[in-house]
């Protein structure tokens, strides 16, 4: 039993003020670089009749921090993903990604190959209730002290801090964190691509702030409200029992979102009675929809059934078409005047006419709970629970559904348990169509304490890879649809290329060895060729195939768009065997050249040989 000790120490005056202050003007209360203060020019004018002067107000969202965000979104990366075959599932024909790292520095080194290719971005980042982790950014601190306040970084980069609701910057370093990512992927969506951001009450106004900034106010779509949970938590007054997902467009005139398709019961309203060539229908109105008490004298007029001869006015004073039209369609049997033929004429929905789908509600009510999510999870993981509170694959299909078709590129950067990768297999299995996907999840430890680490999963990576793999086995079995089950592994690393520098002065005879060869010694081919395909621009989900020509190991991606070799002694025979295929680009290893002469002779040779190539080194 502990028993409470006496601080000894005189009152803090300075915090008992800021507290009585913050009581009676909680709107002077802001955050800066040193944490809570008072806004002191907000104050004075909370106790004056009159405007009091003070800096120039102007409408946007500030926050300390946001000019070291903005610069953090521009600063360029010096590292490079390689290629982890071993993790990966049909590694050279697969076009979906699952990238391992930190998401901002990932960003930046998709920003040349997939700049204006995604069509739908879904994250579900950190809802900074307090005890979530998020992500440190700080381009101005001196490493060692960098490693120090982060608590987290080690060799995979990592550098999560806690963000609890007491802290000085509580919002500001959420929103920081957020908006130097969102910033770069506005960049990668297409004209009509879309974003949808998953996030609760905490933030909610935070986010629609900054996308407002970031895609502008008239690239807001719509806030969906997701049902997440039946019952609402009973420690509250008034429970909780939704989220948010915001989207947001990169070109709002542009966006093209797809109808809701009509659920069975919705289909079952079309049928066909009468055998009509034009197949199911369901009786509609036929009176106008007269606004505002709109007349048309045009459309007023008496139809008569044919059947008995007798007269129907319309109820609204207007028909929808004139007497000409109406008469056409009775001809043609598109009006339906009851089951015995003998009642108020009808107009006949068909549905071969109407849209493929309905409108969507901003309440989503029918998608599947949080709950589902966790169930999901732990039957495919042998009833065990490996992920807390993954989202639910069933919510993310639908945004699937209404966002993406065939063979466009889906993001997520926030991937967690790869929910997102799962909906997507599964939707293609539904209507065999071939979407891809790219997740990004930084190498999060699991607790030492938890399911997942017990269960030999020592990071989030793992369970996220795992997990596609076993969906994918899933779901194989149950449909046996030809789709795209497989995805490559890269993980975020230092660049291949060496980075000594020395001065004149500081050279020594055992430093001339390092420069033989300015590629790490630790790094393969494979490393080699996804940093020439980021550094040219060429999306890493390309097909990839190895030959052997002259000897020598040549990768081929998306066959003649890039050739690279990496092996040593590359000649004069080698360059003439390489252009009989006329690659596009073509890159080697500066040091691969069998002799300096080599060098200039294969870059001739190719130059007269094949002089669409385009020929390169590092």
């Amino acid at each position: 039993m502990s028993i409470e000790k006496l601080d000894l120490k005189s009152p803090d005056l300075v915090n008992e003020n800021f507290e009585k202050l913050a009581a009676l003007f909680p709107n002077c209360v802001t955050e800066s670089v040193e944490g809570k203060v008072i806004d002191f020019e907000l104050l004075k004018q909370e106790l004056n009749h009159a405007v009091v002067e003070g800096n120039k107000e102007r409408y946007r969202l500030e926050w300390p921090g946001k000019r070291e965000a903005i610069v953090t979104a521009n600063l360029p990366t010096t590292k490079t993903l390689r290629p982890i075959r071993e993790d990966s599932v049909n590694f050279d024909n697969t076009e979906n990604l699952y990238i391992e790292g930190d998401n901002l520095k990932v960003l930046k080194l998709l920003q040349e190959g997939y700049l204006g290719q995604i069509k739908m971005i879904y994250i579900d980042p950190p809802y900074n209730t307090g005890k979530d982790f998020v992500y440190k950014d700080n381009f101005t601190q001196d490493s060692e002290k960098y490693k120090k306040e982060s608590g987290q970084k080690n060799q995979h980069d990592q550098r999560l801090v806690v963000n609890p609701d007491s802290a000085g910057r509580y919002h500001s370093d959420w929103l920081s964190m957020m908006y130097p990512r969102l910033k770069l992927a506005r960049n990668l969506l297409t004209d009509d691509g879309v974003i949808f951001i998953s996030i609760d009450d905490k933030e909610q106004s935070n986010i629609k702030k900054l996308c407002d900034e970031i895609f502008g106010e008239q690239g807001f779509i719509v806030k969906i409200i997701w049902k997440k949970r039946n019952t609402p938590p009973n420690d509250q007054v008034i429970g909780t029992q939704h989220d948010y997902i915001f989207v947001y467009a990169k070109s709002k005139n542009q966006v093209k979102l797809f109808t809701k398709p009509r659920s069975s019961s919705q289909l079952n309203r079309y049928k066909n009675p009468d055998n009509h060539p034009k197949g199911p229908w369901a009786p509609g109105d036929l009176s106008a929809n007269v606004k505002g008490g709109r007349y048309s004298k045009a459309l007023d007029f008496e139809i008569i059934n044919p059947n008995n001869g007798k007269s129907f006015a319309s109820s609204s004073g207007n028909w929808r078409y004139n007497e000409k039209k109406i008469k056409e369609l009775i001809s043609k049997k598109e009006i339906y005047f009851g089951k015995d033929g003998q009642s108020a004429p009808k107009l006949k929905r068909f549905l071969c006419d109407v849209k493929e789908g309905v409108t969507w509600s901003s309440l989503w009510d029918f998608v599947p709970l949080n709950t589902e999510g966790s169930k999901e999870m732990y039957q495919l993981f042998g009833n065990a629970t490996i992920f807390e509170n993954p989202k639910p694959s069933g919510l993310i299909k639908e945004i699937l559904r209404s966002s993406t078709r065939d063979k466009d590129l889906i993001l997520d950067f926030f991937s967690g348990s790869a929910s997102t990768a799962h909906a997507c297999l599964q939707l293609n299995s539904e209507d065999q169509e071939k979407r891809r996907f790219i997740l990004v999840q930084l190498l999060e430890k699991t607790n030492e304490k938890s399911e997942a680490f017990k269960a030999g999963y020592k990071n989030i990576c793992e369970i996220g890879k795992e997990r596609i793999r076993r969906a994918a086995k899933k779901i194989k079995e149950e449909t046996d649809a030809e789709i795209d089950y497989g995805f490559r592994v890269y993980r975020l690393d230092t660049s291949n290329m060496q980075d000594v520098y020395y001065k004149p002065q500081d050279y020594q005879q055992d430093h001339l060895d390092l420069f033989a060869d300015n590629v790490k010694p630790d790094r393969t081919a494979d490393d080699l060729l996804v940093q020439v395909m980021l550094d040219w621009g060429l999306p890493l989900s390309l097909k990839i195939e190895q030959a052997v020509i002259n000897g020598k190991q040549v990768f081929k991606v998306a066959e003649n768009s890039l050739y690279a070799c990496f092996d040593k002694g590359i000649d004069e025979d080698f360059a003439k065997a390489i252009a009989n295929d006329a690659p596009l680009r073509i890159v080697f290893r500066d040091s691969g050249f069998k002799s300096d002469t080599a060098k200039t002779n294969v870059k001739q040779l190719l130059r007269q040989l094949s002089p669409e190539t385009e020929m390169k080194v590092i």
